[in-house]
């Protein structure tokens, strides 16, 4: 591409002070900023970002299908909240105005197992439109492409274990209650643990008809088996409470957590393969304490076991770095609805990310 990259900014919470200034400082140009907050709608972009002024003001999301259809940016941003259902909206508007759109959504990086329809029909109208969705982040790396590309020198792989833990105050208000933080334990076991020990198929037709939704690691898995040629047998997804021994105070759910009481969750997705091969991956959501810190650890076992450990990894940053490394490829890939196991590996951008563009 001869010119830079268009980026508009759906979303103008805790992660776009990170996306925004990253876009701008690999090369793009930000065009438009949204948001539904107003307290945020008519600041200018650089205030959020703590930049200085940049010269584009925040719109409110009623907004954004007008301007989008006006301006015509190569990309749209979506860093709003963490489920399709959620995000259904901000995609639709993008798609239907043939605006590729990137979305830090955590379901969104493989939705085809947990919101097949809504995937579908994104997918339908972003094809009828010339435009690509997609989702990426943190998980796109360090629980993707990490590990596949890891798998890529084992010799005999039989299990994959993963266990990555992140602070639910850096996420927002709607991740932390999504993970039960703040609830008692008898509480949780009534909103959320209530739907351990069931079936694949009993927990598939929940997330399908919307009654529970699936943790990150029941689509990351998902995402894990497309890369790799993995066919599914089973699936399930158990949820357990994390407490603190000493009351912990949230600033995102603006209480204190008593001791005792669920500061997040644990989940554990088990997945069956055809091929023989198990994935056991677990995520923890929670209100840190002072001892705590994000760990990503995987584990191949097989000949020969292998282990891989990050500590301490910079997840929010991470998350945005992936995401912005992406925009290249997401311009490049073909329209639809297209997961980020079908795109190159992700890889650190040297120019300029419009010299990275080749297709349009």
């Amino acid at each position: 591409m001869d010119r830079k990259i268009r980026i508009a900014q759906y979303g103008c919470g805790k992660m776009s002070v990170y996306l925004m200034r990253y876009v701008l400082e690999k090369g793009a140009e930000l065009v438009a900023a949204f948001d539904m907050n107003p307290s945020v709608i008519g600041k200018d972009a650089g205030e959020i970002m703590g930049t200085g002024a940049v010269g584009i003001r925040v719109s409110d999301v009623k907004e954004a299908d007008r301007i989008l259809g006006e301006l015509q940016p190569d990309v749209c941003i979506i860093a709003t909240r963490s489920t399709m259902i959620d995000v259904r909206e901000a995609f639709t508007t993008c798609a239907k105005n043939g605006v590729n759109a990137i979305s830090t959504c955590e379901e969104s990086l493989y939705p085809w197992n947990s919101s097949h329809e809504i995937t579908q029909e994104l997918d339908k109208l972003a094809k009828a439109n010339n435009c690509t969705l997609c989702g990426s982040g943190y998980p796109d790396m360090f629980w993707g492409s990490l590990i596949t590309t890891l798998a890529g020198s084992i010799h005999t792989l039989k299990k994959i274990k993963g266990s990555s833990s992140y602070n639910v105050e850096d996420y927002g208000i709607a991740l932390a209650e999504g993970h039960g933080a703040g609830l008692s334990i008898t509480e949780f076991e009534k909103q959320i643990g209530r739907y351990n020990g069931l079936s694949y198929e009993e927990t598939e037709k929940l997330i399908v008809d919307g009654v529970i939704e699936p943790s990150y690691m029941w689509n990351q898995n998902g995402w894990l088996c497309s890369q790799l040629g993995l066919h599914i047998l089973s699936q399930t997804q158990e949820c357990v409470p994390v407490t603190h021994k000493d009351d912990l105070k949230s600033n995102t759910l603006g209480l204190t957590i008593k001791a005792g009481n669920a500061t997040g969750m644990s989940a554990i997705v088990t997945t069956q393969t055809r091929e023989g091969i198990t994935l056991e991956t677990r995520c923890l959501g929670y209100v840190y304490g002072p001892e705590d810190s994000d760990r990503n650890e995987w584990t191949l076992e097989g000949e020969p076991d292998t282990t891989l450990v990050v500590n301490r990894p910079a997840t929010v940053e991470l998350t945005c770095a992936t995401l912005t490394n992406r925009i290249p490829m997401l311009i490049d890939a073909p329209a639809g609805y297209v997961t980020t196991e079908k795109m190159p590996v992700n890889h650190y951008l040297v120019r300029p990310m419009h010299e990275y563009v080749k297709s349009r």
